[in-house]
């Protein structure tokens, strides 16, 4: 006989990992064959048009450790601001990647083309960014953010100037470390805790 709960709370069977690459990275998590290539290996083709960029980083949870379980999904307009589809738009990028933190170091890379500027809803024009979508196990719904550059003008981007506490606004900010490169780190819980979205 099923007992009645008097709640519905949740359980740690329920959060979004660990099995979620099971599903969505078959081959990374031993399962080959499952798909002829893994969704979204790349946000780009050969030959795309603008810079190149790399950005790593690391996902920590609230007590500093670094998650060796997430997943991430990112989306991003091409080098020129336009999204597959639109008109002109780089037919070499695709905007959509898939890809999970090393197991042994809990890093993750992005290699994609620096995207540009785009104007949005209400003809307003948001800065560079790429968005991201972050599970792990732990998170019973993903989590929602973007990564902005610093060497690139925020000053004018509708949602970082909605932030009302403007130091968190630096958590979505990538560091350049390099030429081209990049780093962007995501903290869960804390006091630097990264600006996550309610989409």
């Amino acid at each position: 006989m099923v007992q009645k709960l008097a709640t519905l709370a949740e359980t740690p069977s329920q959060t979004a990992g660990p099995y979620v690459h099971i599903g969505l990275m078959p081959t990374y998590a031993g399962n080959a064959g499952s798909f002829p290539q893994e969704i979204g290996v790349s946000p780009v083709k050969d030959d795309v048009k603008g810079q190149m960029i790399e950005i790593v980083g690391s996902v920590f949870d609230g007590t500093g450790w670094v998650l060796r379980d997430a997943l991430i999904e990112s989306w991003q307009c091409d080098g020129e601001g336009k999204f597959p589809g639109q008109d002109g738009a780089d037919p070499n990028v695709s905007g959509h990647c898939r890809f999970a933190v090393d197991e042994a170091t809990g890093e993750f890379r992005l290699k994609t083309v620096k995207p540009g500027s785009y104007v949005g809803r209400g003809g307003v024009r948001s800065a560079p960014h790429i968005s991201l979508w972050i599970v792990a196990r732990g998170i019973n719904t993903g989590l929602n953010t973007r990564i902005y550059f610093e060497d690139e003008d925020n000053s004018g981007d509708p949602l970082l100037g909605r932030i009302e506490q403007r130091p968190r606004a630096e958590t979505l900010i990538a560091k350049k470390v390099a030429d081209g490169k990049y780093r962007f780190d995501i903290r869960l819980q804390g006091d630097r805790e990264t600006v996550f979205l309610d989409l």
